[in-house]
């Protein structure tokens, strides 16, 4: 069984990433299973609370399940044109300390997804994410990443997504992000 992690960058409740996150797990091809991790709890980052304190626990559990898992999905928001700042910093918490980069993020198969209400699905924040991938090492998939646009059309009062065209690119997008993971085992 192929296992990916897929963590949302935003810690609304309401989050239509997060929304999106839950709908791919219910979506996933039948030799994967998408195991949802949590940026929750994270501190801002502070090189003497490292110093003194080391690693935050909610840190230590996010690294762990990040390195367990076979493949990761980003499931960004966009902030301001780029990635949001409580995102970037778990996964600059994540990066410490710089001697585990490689064991956390080293050749791991990334993706990244996102869902906005603009017209513009995310593709800033996923442009942006692709230096931060590539200074940690991680093998990007650039086959295919899904930015939806519009997202408040596409997901219904309780979060489920209901656009058919939608689920379907999610379907595809999570079949072939998976049949890279495989191709990289």
């Amino acid at each position: 069984m192929i296992r990916i992690m897929g963590l949302s960058g935003s810690l609304r409740e309401g989050s239509l990433n997060s929304a999106l996150l839950r709908s791919a797990q219910e979506l996933m091809p039948a030799e994967a299973v998408l195991e949802k991790g949590s940026i929750s709890g994270i501190p801002l980052y502070n090189g003497d609370d490292e110093a003194t304190d080391g690693i935050p626990p909610a840190v230590q559990d996010l690294k762990q399940k990040i390195s367990a898992a076979d493949g990761l999905i980003l499931f960004t928001p966009e902030y301001n044109n780029s990635i949001p700042g409580v995102f970037k910093n778990a996964i600059d918490w994540a990066s410490r300390p710089s001697a585990d980069i490689l064991g956390v993020f080293g050749g791991k198969p990334v993706a990244l997804a996102g869902a906005s209400p603009g017209g513009f699905g995310t593709m800033l924040a996923q442009d942006a994410w692709l230096s931060v991938l590539r200074t940690l090492g991680t093998r990007p998939w650039f086959e295919g990443r899904l930015m939806v646009s519009r997202a408040a059309d596409v997901f219904g009062e309780t979060g489920e997504l209901t656009d058919e065209k939608t689920l379907e690119r999610l379907r595809r997008f999570l079949l072939g992000f998976t049949r890279f993971v495989q191709s990289q085992r």
